[in-house]
């Protein structure tokens, strides 16, 4: 498969997540542009990817749905104290040395997000179908599984939702882009 397919393939995720989220007011209809966010993507991959390529075989869902959960932790950083969170390294192992990868997005939602149970919950159910609509999208592009094609689409489908992650917690946390004349 060409870097052009998987490219187009990333693009349909893209908009099929930014659908489903716009009809559900999770994110506005600008999406943000936070290059200090985007910019730590790699390195998150980078370590995030032994724990999700594992666990995807096994729990699809929650390979992907996790990173939701970390971009939503890396904006928190970033409206929090991103002058102490960026000079951190690895971003990811804050985040799973909490309570470990099985238990990372009840971490996130209630030591770093610091949300009630229902908030989590609602977080948890989104990020859930989001997750279950990638895996779907991932199963029905029919990349043969083990394949480089494969692995190159889970990633490409990690980042959108690391992005997404980080722009429904942007929106919660009150940012909003706006157009400047």
């Amino acid at each position: 498969m060409d870097s052009i397919h998987l490219e187009k393939f990333e693009s349909n995720v893209h908009s099929c997540i930014a659908n489903y989220l716009l009809r559900r007011d999770a994110i506005d209809n600008r999406l943000p542009e936070a290059p200090d966010i985007e910019e730590r993507w790699e390195k998150i991959c980078m370590a995030y990817l032994p724990d999700g390529v594992r666990e995807f075989q096994h729990y699809p869902t929650a390979s992907l749905g996790w990173m939701m959960f970390i971009g939503m932790a890396v904006a928190q950083m970033w409206d929090e104290d991103w002058a102490m969170y960026s000079q951190f390294n690895d971003l990811y192992a804050i985040l799973v040395k909490g309570r470990g990868y099985d238990n990372m997005d009840e971490y996130i939602c209630t030591d770093f997000l610091k949300v009630d149970e229902q908030v989590a919950s609602e977080i948890s159910d989104l990020v859930g179908n989001v997750a279950e609509m990638v895996h779907n999208a991932l199963i029905h592009e029919g990349f043969e599984p083990g394949t480089p094609d494969a692995f190159n689409a889970y990633v490409r489908c990690l980042h959108q939702l690391y992005y997404f992650g980080a722009a429904i917690w942007l929106k919660r946390l009150g940012y909003h882009m706006t157009a400047i004349e």
